[in-house]
């Protein structure tokens, strides 16, 4: 496994962390404490910026033979 497939899984399976993460600490949850709701924030800004970050490391690095 190359340093640029590595790299595209890991981002795919912290997104999939990333939405366990949300779901959990909004919907899962048995209290609903600050702490929990910034985790299900932290969760929603994983979600919506690492694919970005995906898509433009796979832009970047398609180019380049590693």
């Amino acid at each position: 496994m190359t340093l640029k497939n590595f790299h595209i899984a890991f981002l795919v399976i912290c997104t999939v962390l990333f939405t366990f993460l949300t779901v959990w600490a909004f919907v899962y949850a048995p209290d609903r404490t600050p702490v929990v709701t910034t985790l299900g924030v932290s969760g929603i800004a994983g979600l919506l910026l690492l694919p970005f970050y995906g898509i433009y490391f796979v832009r970047k690095i398609r180019n380049q033979h590693l």
